[in-house]
């Protein structure tokens, strides 16, 4: 038997992490790139970030579970789902970490701006009716866009405006291929999910365009990455190291192109995670590079 840390830790899915990792380290390179870079304030936002990603996949864990949602779900057991948690308790956990979420932001936004808190709150309120509630919006093909936004754009660009106070163009831009490429981590997760969610009448965006249009777009967000680099370019040519992170991204995107069900979609999962991550870390290393040089 899975010792209690180990099946606590699995359902803070791990895998998924270096969607809140990967933005505050590229917001933190933007910062520092316009002279603004403040490590106290960087480490508080990745705290936010994982705490809210970490909180919105109990959050899920709990709702999907008590709608019955996991029963037959392909990849690993959940929490709730399985019967290896109290919903409460899991309930519980999600709370928590939206409260470690909400105190850290709010010592943010007193060292910087009020508007920071409407920020917040609309950020936990998508990690929570993402599958809670009456009417859940990642039930009706929405999960997709909140995750561009609330994992994507928002963490970069929020990322470096705690530390410069200031909006940034360079940190927008930046944040659009981290965008789809987080994006990718829900698309591929919900492609191998396909049949459970189609039988518990949870329709994701997957379960709308079917197996072969989920696979055509995960695809395409990497090319839109790649796209999105290039504009990063104009602004920092060194970033266009990031794009040795091609050779990475054939890892899962074969996965993806030769019709890889079940198990195997869980490693073009894990595939995708690190893509996103190695990806996150050569873009800070363009930056910073572009930055000395200039």
């Amino acid at each position: 038997m899975r010792s209690t840390t180990r099946v606590w830790l699995d359902g803070a899915r791990p895998r998924t992490l270096p969607a809140s990792v990967t933005p505050v380290l590229v917001g933190t390179a933007v910062a520092y790139a316009e002279g603004g870079f403040v490590w106290w304030r960087a480490l508080l936002a990745l705290v936010v970030a994982l705490a809210l990603q970490v909180g919105c996949n109990y959050a899920n864990d709990y709702s999907d579970g008590v709608r019955g949602t996991d029963e037959h779900r392909v990849g690993p057991a959940r929490l709730v789902g399985s019967g290896t948690a109290r919903p409460r308790t899991v309930l519980l956990a999600a709370f928590a970490c939206f409260t470690v979420a909400a105190v850290t932001g709010l010592v943010l936004a007193l060292v910087t701006t009020p508007w920071l808190l409407a920020v917040g709150v609309f950020a936990i309120a998508a990690a929570w009716f993402y599958t809670g509630g009456a009417r859940p919006y990642g039930y009706r093909a929405l999960g997709e866009i909140s995750v561009f936004v609330f994992f994507g754009v928002v963490p970069v660009v929020g990322t470096s405006y705690v530390q410069t106070g200031a909006l940034s163009w360079l940190a927008f831009w930046c944040s659009l291929p981290v965008a789809f490429l987080v994006v990718d981590l829900l698309v591929v997760n919900n492609l191998r999910d396909i049949g459970s969610d189609e039988a518990a009448g949870k329709r994701t965006l997957a379960v709308v365009l079917g197996d072969r249009g989920t696979r055509i777009l995960y695809a395409t967000l990497l090319v839109l990455a790649c796209a999105g680099t290039v504009v990063v370019v104009v602004l920092r040519p060194w970033a266009a190291v990031a794009l040795l992170t091609l050779p990475v991204a054939w890892l899962p995107l074969r996965r993806v192109v030769r019709q890889e069900t079940g198990q195997r979609l869980v490693l073009a999962l894990r595939d995708t995670g690190r893509l996103e991550l190695a990806y996150g870390l050569l873009l800070c290393a363009g930056i910073l590079l572009s930055t000395a040089a200039s």
